[in-house]
Order: structure tokens, then sequence, then C-alpha cells
């Protein structure tokens, strides 16, 4: 549970350039978009995925680990997992169940001609873009339960890029594109509290037992 008198503590912790800069991303942040990896082989690339979440604003990835389970690795991240709230699950079925009573729409990318082209995808709506492994891409169920399907415009003879690769380029379009438009993508502010308590425990040493000297004076 969010206690403010905790928060208004801790960040007293804090320089006030690390807060401003706190600020200053929270501003940028949103839940509109989500992104999920569905059994990633190659560690790096799911770790490539978190750092393009955090450059282009993406507060939740989802990780489907079904096949491959595995941690992120932190040194490719380079960090970013500290600020990108990372969800794993055991199923894709779990994950779309999630997702769905969370109200997004369920988005598989795919090179197939039926695919909507990046450019033309409609970003009213709350979505989840799901990626899958670098050589069979998304399961049949994904597919399935999909709601639409997307695709970067591509005129080589590769017909496919690398997943890290695939989610900037979309992440890049779709935030653009999400902000120059009347949507209303940025985070609430019960939202923002609760990440601004998550990356300030983060930040500041033995954060726990600060919090019990507080509560317990």
């Amino acid at each position: 549970m969010f206690d403010q008198r905790i928060l208004t503590y801790l960040q007293d912790y804090l320089t006030p350039r690390r807060k401003a800069l706190f600020e200053k991303v929270l501003k940028e942040r949103t839940n509109h978009f989500t992104l999920v990896a569905q059994d990633v082989y190659q560690l790096h690339n799911t770790s490539a995925v978190v750092r393009s979440c955090d450059v282009f604003g993406i507060q939740n990835l989802h990780v489907i680990e079904e096949k491959f389970p595995r941690r992120i690795d932190k040194e490719i991240a380079m960090g970013a997992q500290k600020w990108v709230d990372v969800n794993r699950y055991n199923s894709a079925r779990e994950c779309i169940g999630s997702l769905r009573n969370k109200g997004y729409r369920i988005v598989a990318t795919s090179p197939h001609d039926d695919s909507c082209m990046l450019d033309d995808f409609d970003i009213s709506s709350p979505s989840a873009i799901f990626f899958g492994t670098e050589k069979e891409g998304l399961s049949e169920e994904v597919m399935e339960e999909a709601d639409a399907t997307i695709k970067i415009p591509m005129v080589g003879f590769t017909e496919s890029l690398n997943i890290s690769v695939s989610a900037a380029i979309i992440l890049h379009t779709l935030t653009q594109k999400l902000k120059n438009s009347k949507v209303e993508w940025r985070l609430t502010e019960e939202e923002k509290n609760l990440i601004r308590m998550d990356w300030t425990k983060k930040t500041i040493k033995n954060s726990d037992q600060i919090i019990e000297r507080f509560l317990n004076q």
C-alpha cells in the first residue's frame, strides 16, 4: 500500500537533481502501450528490449518464459531494469489473460501480407505488442488470440529483423505518433506515485532499514 509520508521522507535522501530527473522521466512515461517478449532465446535480445522500453518511455515489459526461463542480463540492460517494470509469466495464456483484464488489445508482430503497416496502426486503444522467438516468431496460440497484427515495411530480401531492432523501430514510431495525438497516454498520479516509491527505494542504499526506522519513530 502506498504511503505518501514514507515517500516524502525517503525523497529527502535524494539530491534535487535526482528528484528533478525522476519527474522529467515520469512525465514521458506511459502504460498506453506495453511490450511482450515470448520465449526469446538470446538473452541479449530481451535485455536490449528492456533498454528500448526505458528509452522510449514504456513502463512495463512482459516476459513469457514458457520454454526459456532466463534472467535479465544486467550488463546488457545497463541498469534499465531498475526503471522498467519486468513482469514474468510461465505461459502465453497467463500473460494474455492478465493483459486483457487490464484492458489491452493483443497485437502480434508478423511480416505476413495481411498485417497492418506500422504507420497505419490505430493507436487509440491501449495495446500490448507481442514479439516472438528469433527463429519461429510468435506461437500459434498468440496469433489466434491476437486482435490485430502489425508489420514494419521492408523492401529488401530479408523478411524479418532482430527482435531488439524491431522493438526499437516499433516503439519509436508508435510513441511519436501517440505524443502527436489527442490520446490520454500519460500516467495517472497514482501510477506515478507507485513508480516514484519504487525508483526511490532502488536508488537509496538500505532503504528498507530506513523505512523501518521511520515507522518506529
